[in-house]
């Protein structure tokens, strides 16, 4: 069965974010400040990327999204922080103030799918966010035990609600064990053929409100990082319940989510 991840790289096209903008070009100067773009290239180079190189299994494609105007030199960086990830392709596009943002990515999902008539699973990732290394293996054993419900559905959520909260800086990383459900992290769905939905056509804490969903506790699944750029107002909030990482969460990172904190320090202190 197809896997197709959806990663949207400081795209700037307008809707579907909280923090929201009148214009493209206000919407560009936001999201391609200086800043901003370093931090979030070290969290996608030492957050992201270490658990998509190292899946167990390797058979899933992760689509980046950019638009045409990102910064030539943070282009580039994706494209050599990428370069050794068969399953990563970059894909440019064009940005105007008509342009709906939901639609350009579901039409992106869509022309994704080799066989539009057969099932196919789907997963939307944040680029400053991480996932466990068993992650495309157990969406496809979500698939598995949801092949019942596909027969009655035309998709259903398979949800892993078990992970970290974390922040990641040169000298004080800190994380939280937290159990929340239908995040933006950590979310598949399982598309049945000849269905034009997509993992995008749902905002993703509601998604339980239109189709069956999965839960799976058992182990953590994911990492959500928690920064300065952070699109969700609840962030600050959140960043007061963590607590400075103990060997045994050190130990879960590396295990876990094939995270290396020396290299996160480090690439924080360059950013």
């Amino acid at each position: 069965m197809q896997i197709i991840g959806l990663c949207r790289f400081s795209f700037p096209a307008l809707g579907d974010f909280q923090i929201e903008h009148d214009t493209i070009k206000d919407r560009r100067r936001h999201l391609y400040n200086s800043a901003r773009l370093k931090e979030r290239l070290s969290l996608f180079e030492s957050v992201t990327l270490p658990s998509f190189r190292a899946q167990t299994d390797e058979d899933f494609q992760f689509l980046v999204v950019v638009g045409d105007c990102l910064p030539k030199l943070a282009f580039d960086r994706l494209n050599d922080l990428t370069a050794d990830i068969r399953q990563v392709q970059i894909i440019q596009r064009p940005v105007d103030q008509n342009q709906k943002h939901r639609q350009t990515m579901k039409q992106i999902l869509q022309c994704a799918r080799l066989q539009p008539d057969q099932p196919c699973l789907q997963f939307r990732h944040d680029d400053d966010d991480g996932v466990s290394v068993d992650f495309i293996e157990r969406l496809r054993d979500g698939a598995q035990d949801g092949a019942g419900l596909i027969k009655k559905n035309q998709a259903i959520g398979i949800d892993f609600n078990n992970g970290y909260q974390a922040s990641f800086g040169p000298n004080d990383i800190q994380a939280a064990q937290v159990y929340k459900s239908l995040l933006g992290v950590g979310l598949g769905m399982l598309i049945a053929g000849n269905c034009a939905h997509t993992i995008i056509s749902f905002t993703h804490n509601r998604i339980g409100r239109f189709m069956p969903v999965i839960s799976y506790p058992d182990r953590p699944m994911w990492i959500r990082s928690l920064n300065s750029s952070n699109d969700s107002s609840r962030a600050e909030k959140q960043k007061s319940q963590l607590a400075p990482i103990t060997p045994d969460t050190e130990r879960a990172f590396a295990e876990r989510f094939a995270i290396d904190l020396d290299f996160v320090r480090r690439a924080h202190s360059s950013a």
